[in-house]
Parts: C-alpha cells; structure tokens; sequence
C-alpha cells in the first residue's frame, strides 16, 4: 500500500461512530502482538520507544535511535504506523522538518507533536514545519497536536477549557488534522472540547475511564493508551523479578503469551 493510501486509510478510522483505539507500542515485538490482536493501525508511545533505548521520556532521546525503531515498526506491520515524536526531535522549526522529512521515510504516516510548556506559536511554527515536510516530500501526513494544558496543569483551572481550545485551534491553523487532549478524564469537559473542535478529538485513556464506545458518544474520535502498556509491562517484569529473588516463586510469569504463539508472528520476517 502507497504513502497517499495508507495516510487516508489512516484519516479515515478517525471517527466518533468507531473511534480509533490504540494500543501504543514500543518495539517491533509489541507492534506485532498489537496488529495480531486486530489493530487497524500502530501508534508508538515516546515514553516506551525511550525507555527501551536507555533514556528517559521528555526529548532526551537521540533521534537517530528513535527513527530507527521507527523504522523497523513500519516494515513489521503492514497496517499504518503514526509515531510520538514528543516536541519534534529538533531545536527549532528547521530541525523539526528534518525529523518530519526522516519520519515519512522510514514509513510512517502520521506524528504526535506536543507543545509542553513552549509558547503555542512555537508549536504552531513546529506544526507548520511538518507540513511543509510532508509537501516537500510529495507524502501524506496526519499530524496531531498535542495540547498538554490538562496533563502538566497549565494556566488556571478556571479558563483551562478555554485556554485548551484556543491552543487547539491555532494548531489546526497551522495545519494538524486531529488534537490530542490527554489528561482529561471529565465528561463533559471532553464533550465540550469534542464540540468546540473541527479536527478529530484523540484523548488518552486507562483504568477507570470510559470504554471506548463511551467516549465516542462524546465526540471523541480516537482513544490512547500511551504509556501504559509499557508501564504495565514492566510492571510485570518488575513483579517477576521481586518474586523471583524474594519468595523464590515464579508467580510473576505465570501469566504470559505462549511461545509458539509469539514467536510465530516473526516467521515471515527477515
């Protein structure tokens, strides 16, 4: 499948009748288990993809090693790939629309990009960088900003609603084709930012929050895990390890996918 196909593919499954959920993966292994499991596309969590490359999340990560994972991940699945690339990889807009560049050639169709605590107009600068990218290159790219008002407890609570959509829209000026809110968990404060945009609404999800379906009520059309499969994976790595050298006991892996089964989604690969 073409660039152009598998960009609109991907545009496509954003939609609050269905909204797309990802189970965000780190590796090839985990991208693999996540397709086999009937994902319609495979988005990368930053957190876990730097955590498996021996650094920690927020922009620490050496882009070289990222785009590498990237890489990899785009060739073992053949659904369509959207990667977090946190605040772009990159100093400036320039350096951004190099990892952009770098991104659509490793094959992935679609970025996260997030403002943190930068200005909005950096990020709608970073935005507009990506989009010249992805025209340079004669590629499809579903960028998705990321508004971090709700997950850093930006500004005062009291306009925070106002401040998230005011963010959000300029993004979708500077060119993003969905916002990503995480750190939202009430209702109607999602229903009302699913109301106030144009663009698909991505909100992340976990324990506690509501299915899937539910928020699609709400207008949400796309639903993450992010970090948490990696959390809870090494979480279980973790509980192995204290059982292991603590009790002695093997309790920890006792829940695990059998071995013909994970090794067989690698048979066809190289």
């Amino acid at each position: 499948m073409s660039n152009t196909d598998k960009t609109e593919l991907f545009r496509s499954l954003h939609t609050p009748a269905r909204p797309l959920a990802l189970a965000n993966a780190w590796d090839v292994a985990t991208a693999r288990v996540v397709e086999a499991a009937g994902a319609p596309a495979v988005a990368t969590t930053s957190a876990g993809v730097a955590w498996s490359l021996g650094a920690p999340d927020g922009d620490r990560v050496s882009r070289d090693l990222v785009l590498g994972v990237l890489a990899r991940i785009a060739a073992a699945v053949s659904v369509p790939v959207t990667a977090d690339i946190e605040g772009g990889y990159g100093r400036n807009p320039a350096e951004v629309a190099e990892t952009v560049a770098r991104v659509i050639e490793a094959g992935v169709v679609g970025v996260n990009i997030e403002d943190g605590t930068r200005p909005p107009r950096a990020l709608a600068e970073r935005i507009e960088a990506a989009r010249e990218a992805a025209r340079t290159a004669g590629a499809g790219l579903f960028v998705n900003a990321r508004v971090d008002t709700y997950l850093l407890g930006l500004g005062d609570p009291a306009t925070r609603l106002r401040d998230t959509l005011a963010r959000a829209r300029t993004y979708v000026g500077a060119g993003a084709d969905g916002v990503f809110v995480p750190g939202v968990t009430d209702p109607r404060v999602i229903e009302e930012l699913a109301a106030g945009l144009t663009v698909p609404l991505n909100v992340m999800a976990g324990p506690g929050a509501p299915p899937v379906a539910a928020l699609g009520a709400l207008g949400v059309a796309r639903v993450s895990l992010g970090p948490g499969v990696a959390q809870a994976a090494h979480a279980v790595v973790r509980r192995a390890a204290l059982g292991l050298y603590g009790a002695g006991d093997y309790d920890g892996v006792r829940q695990s996918l059998e071995y013909p089964d994970l090794n067989g989604l690698f048979t066809s690969s190289g």
